[in-house]
């Protein structure tokens, strides 16, 4: 089974970041009885704890990386970002 790893690239008190995460929250939790769903494994990095993201996404968070390629950026869509973890 493959794995897949979401980065939510965020900032505190970014209303559009918190959303993001609910959205990826719900299409995890729904994946997670598919049996051709991989693995997922999400973990969030914030713009403010690191220079090198700051400089890169300043403008554009929330940002969403799966395995490390941008998918998403401003807002996550459930359906493109389902897609995409079953193709993972």
């Amino acid at each position: 089974m493959s794995t897949a790893v979401l980065t939510l690239i965020r900032k505190p008190g970014c209303h559009l970041c918190d959303t993001a995460r609910e959205v990826i929250d719900a299409v995890v939790l729904e994946l997670a009885s598919n049996e051709s769903a991989p693995v997922i494994q999400v973990e969030e990095l914030s713009i403010l704890d690191d220079p090198d993201l700051l400089a890169r996404y300043a403008d554009e968070v929330p940002v969403l990386l799966l395995n490390g390629r941008v998918h998403n950026i401003w807002r996550v869509d459930p359906d493109r970002l389902r897609a995409a973890l079953v193709e993972a």
